[in-house]
């Protein structure tokens, strides 16, 4: 698998996420990212190896060497791979886990109705085709 190198596990057919994605290609200081989909049969074993339930669509997973991040702290562990001005929003880590998460979950409930949802996975262009697996 792919235990040393950064992986971001998302809901291939949210809007939102798929945004996330494109925001994380954007603004990463170092290509190091890689990234897979939760549908796809990758994603479904990576959910798999780590005993996380195919409940997890509702969240972004980072798996970073071996260690498991979900939900609002993904998010702030994700801050650690942009560039700047991004990194700034770190100082949203002294908000406790709890109300972070709370705060996740609100919007990963509501993320279909606000952004919409996808019949399929999006189809990465072939300049980034190598950063997602499958």
């Amino acid at each position: 698998m792919t235990d040393h190198i950064p992986l971001v596990l998302f809901d291939g057919v949210c809007n939102l996420c798929n945004a996330t994605v494109v925001f994380l290609l954007r603004w990463e200081a170092q290509p190091v990212l890689k990234f897979a989909n939760l549908q796809s049969d990758f994603g479904k074993k990576v959910l798999e190896r780590y005993s996380l339930s195919s409940e997890a669509m509702d969240t972004v997973i980072l798996v970073e060497d071996g260690q498991i991040y979900t939900r609002s702290k993904a998010a702030i562990k994700l801050l650690d791979y942009l560039k700047f001005p991004w990194q700034i929003l770190k100082i949203f880590s002294i908000i406790p886990i709890a109300l972070g998460d709370r705060i996740y979950n609100w919007i990963a409930h509501n993320r279909y109705t606000w952004f919409g949802k996808s019949d399929q996975c999006a189809i990465p262009s072939p300049l980034i085709q190598t950063r997602f697996l499958s």
